[in-house]
């Protein structure tokens, strides 16, 4: 007979690894078994690219440093090849790479981590930029004239003057409309506020959201009162400092500056870090050792991608143990997973109304497929590019009656909701509809079992934090794999005997 025992060494042997990984983690870096315990730091990276020809480049980037809000903690650069120098320039400090000769497309990467800090300060700019009045044709000139008039009415001074300013500009009339043609919102504000000789100057500022890629910096006004100044979001009109606001570029310079090439531009990732105040200040995570396992040391952009990726093996186990303990069908083994990180990106109710929408319609389409007698290639070819179609179309549906949350549905996958449609419409053709609305049924239930599990701040926090619970899920998914019981669904069935029983 074959013995069981070397697969529960296995299974002993991956539990305990991983519990040992998640102890070193927790009391030699002092990583919090819960979220949020201290100090947040973002990790912000700056992507530089453009096309060199051939001649010497210079690129100079703007960087943030210690301000109201944020302290800086460390700051790093990766330039194969170049010469790097931070410099200080106008009050301010950028990073200068340079190299003797450069062709192709070039890639440069600044790196820097600001610690949360309310009692923070910064050297942002507290003097006043001199009022110069810019030549603006008509009849854009009119328009600003018009609106400045409505404004100043209603104003006492010029930080009352700006608010008055963005209602008129974001009420929507017509020198509004007029004006918005003429200039974005932010340089727009700033040259109207310099026509009523109010000093004002235009920054950059970036929106921290934990875990995005690829983002863009926003205009932020900042207006002087005398002494006093207020910073302006230009877009929605709200006064004072945001929250998770970290300014850039302040002042009033170029973000980069290139000397040697052409098409430049600047892409940023974040990442949120929730560390004790210890760790954030000791800075571990930058000194990578073999045994400290930790995603800290990637770049930031694979860090968020792994954020996500690492949430799979708590939906496979979920999975598993409706699948095998409780006895749940599903259409499609892993199909569920799938569906759950969709729901991630479109929140559950968006994503439940979507996947119902999708593949019911693709039922009702798929049913006429059927009649064609076409080969199973083609068939499934036709179901995708319908699946493609009906996510497109009920996308612009949802933009057309302002339901944004509805545009989210092109998460899903194309290709999983194609063959989804294909086994439950063969599954209805030789089962019947009861077969398929309770394997359709089992497959929404499961994911959304699957997703409560995966969009748990807690869950979320370990499993980025703490790669040893991997083997800890590995070792459980084993354990449940090797069960041959009843599964609890299965119960029902003794129950005429449990009823005979008591009698």
């Amino acid at each position: 007979m074959y013995s069981r025992k070397p697969f529960y060494l296995i299974v002993a042997a991956l539990f305990l690894v991983g519990l040992a990984l998640m102890l070193h983690r927790h009391f030699v870096y002092e990583v919090p078994w819960l979220p949020g315990e201290k100090r947040q730091i973002w990790s912000v990276e700056a992507k530089v690219e453009f096309e060199a020809d051939g001649r010497p480049v210079k690129a100079s980037l703007a960087v943030p440093g210690s301000q109201p809000g944020f302290t800086l903690m460390n700051e790093s650069a990766a330039s194969p090849g170049y010469g790097l120098s931070f410099v200080q320039a106008n009050g301010g400090t950028r990073a200068e790479w340079s190299i003797r000769s450069a062709s192709g497309h070039q890639e440069l990467y600044y790196k820097v981590d600001m610690m949360l800090d309310p009692f923070a300060t910064g050297p942002i700019a507290n003097t006043p930029p001199t009022v110069t009045t810019v030549e603006v044709a008509e009849p854009y000139a009119t328009a600003m004239d018009q609106v400045l008039n409505l404004a100043q009415e209603r104003s006492a001074d010029n930080i009352t003057l700006t608010r008055e300013l963005l209602k008129e500009l974001n009420s929507g009339g017509q020198n509004a409309e007029l004006l918005a043609q003429h200039k974005s919102a932010g340089p727009l504000l700033v040259d109207m506020l310099q026509r009523a000789a109010v000093p004002a100057r235009l920054l950059k500022g970036l929106q921290l959201e934990d875990g995005r890629r690829r983002q863009q910096l926003v205009d932020v006004i900042q207006v002087f009162d005398g002494e006093r100044y207020e910073i302006f979001n230009p877009q929605t009109g709200a006064q004072g400092m945001q929250e998770n606001l970290l300014l850039w570029e302040y002042q009033s310079a170029p973000v980069l500056d290139l000397v040697g090439g052409s098409n430049s531009r600047v892409s940023f990732s974040m990442l949120e870090q929730e560390q004790p105040v210890n760790v954030a200040l000791a800075k571990k995570f930058d000194q990578p050792e073999w045994i400290n396992v930790s995603l800290y040391n990637l770049p930031l952009e694979e860090q968020a991608l792994f954020k996500g990726i690492l949430l799979i093996p708590i939906g496979v186990l979920a999975v598993v143990f409706l699948r095998i303990i409780v006895g749940v069908k599903t259409s499609g083994t892993f199909m569920p997973v799938l569906i759950a990180m969709a729901f991630i990106q479109t929140s559950l109710l968006t994503g439940l109304v979507g996947f119902l929408i999708i593949v019911g319609t693709g039922l009702v389409l798929r049913s006429y497929l059927s009649h064609l007698n076409l080969l199973l290639v083609a068939r499934i070819s036709a179901v995708i590019i319908m699946v493609i179609g009906m996510i497109g179309f009920f996308s612009i549906m949802a933009y057309q009656l302002g339901l944004t949350e509805g545009m989210k549905i092109t998460f899903f996958p194309m290709i999983i909701l194609a063959w989804t449609i294909e086994r439950m419409s063969v599954l209805w053709e030789e089962e019947g509809p009861k077969e398929v609305v309770k394997q359709g049924g089992g497959s929404l239930v499961v994911a959304v079992m699957a997703f409560l599990a995966m969009n748990n701040e807690l869950i979320r926090h370990l499993t980025f934090n703490f790669l040893g619970l991997q083997l800890i899920v590995m070792a459980a998914v084993l354990l449940l794999g090797n069960y041959t019981g009843y599964r609890l669904t299965e119960l029902k069935r003794f129950k005429p005997l449990v009823d005979e029983l008591k009698q």
